[in-house]
């Protein structure tokens, strides 16, 4: 299974005590469609925090526990292609659930694309459901109800099919995930026996970016995962590039410092 990480899982920045930040696996039923339940905790009294979110090739529901009212604690974000750092300065409490994005559109019921410029809250996209689901996640009392909650309800999400799967963006994807994102848009349309523009029309259409930039994506997790697991932290740059189809160690290099904000050397030592 593709399995993509987070710059916090990674790395450690710059972390005072009263941050955290910490991921949660699914049940066996979810696994295929979520990738983790996710939570970050802030207390504002150890100062400030920069915060690292990369591009994982995934859609996520997250709830702000801080909100005031239950009609903007839960919201959808999309796909993200570039790194965002978020300096965290106030009191924070946010639980996430992220989902992979061949299953998002079965659970949210709207093409992933619908959510590319903004965030969209649940109560906005699905009225008096998407309330009740917003007060039943804002008011739990701890995070092993807010992830039992979330199971109950996504489960019935998807045993109700009411929005299946594109099967075209579905069996892209599981390639993608299968070669590691280490094959071309025309090699993935060959595989998939569709045209290269077609492939592009119908993911721009479901998730907004097209099979270019995903692939991009998950090369540049698979490889995190490899550096992350203990194999990839002995391999040198000009290794990884030529086990991850980049040019070069430089091109490597730039890819890095898009997808993460930072290079490579000042996340893991290499020689």
């Amino acid at each position: 299974m593709f399995r993509p990480v987070q710059s916090p899982t990674l790395r450690s920045e710059r972390q005072h005590s009263g941050y955290s930040y910490r991921e949660y696996a699914p049940s066996a039923f979810l696994e295929p469609h979520v990738a983790c339940y996710w939570t970050v905790d802030f207390d504002a009294r150890s100062g400030s925090q920069p915060h690292r979110i990369i591009p994982d090739g995934c859609v996520d529901i997250i709830v702000d526990r801080r909100a005031s009212s239950a009609s903007h604690a839960a919201f959808v974000t999309g796909l993200m292609t570039n790194c965002l750092v978020i300096d965290l300065a106030s009191e924070q409490s946010s639980f996430g659930i992220r989902m992979y994005t061949e299953s998002a559109r079965s659970i949210l019921r709207v093409p992933v694309s619908a959510f590319a410029s903004e965030r969209v809250y649940l109560y906005d996209m699905w009225g008096a459901e998407g309330l009740f689901l917003s007060e039943e996640l804002l008011y739990a009392k701890d995070v092993s109800q807010l992830i039992e909650l979330a199971e109950i309800r996504l489960s019935g999400l998807l045993s109700r099919l009411d929005v299946p799967m594109p099967g075209l963006l579905y069996n892209g994807l599981n390639y993608m995930y299968d070669y590691k994102g280490i094959l071309s848009p025309a090699q993935l349309a060959d595989k998939l026996g569709f045209s290269e523009r077609h492939l592009r029309r119908v993911f721009e259409r479901e998730i907004g970016v097209g099979p270019k930039e995903i692939l991009g994506i998950i090369r540049f997790q698979s490889m995190l995962r490899e550096i992350y697991g203990g194999a990839g932290a002995r391999m040198s740059y000009a290794d990884l590039a030529a086990k991850y189809g980049y040019y070069d160690q430089s091109h490597l290099i730039k890819t890095f410092k898009r997808y993460y904000g930072l290079p490579p050397g000042q996340v893991w030592a290499k020689e």
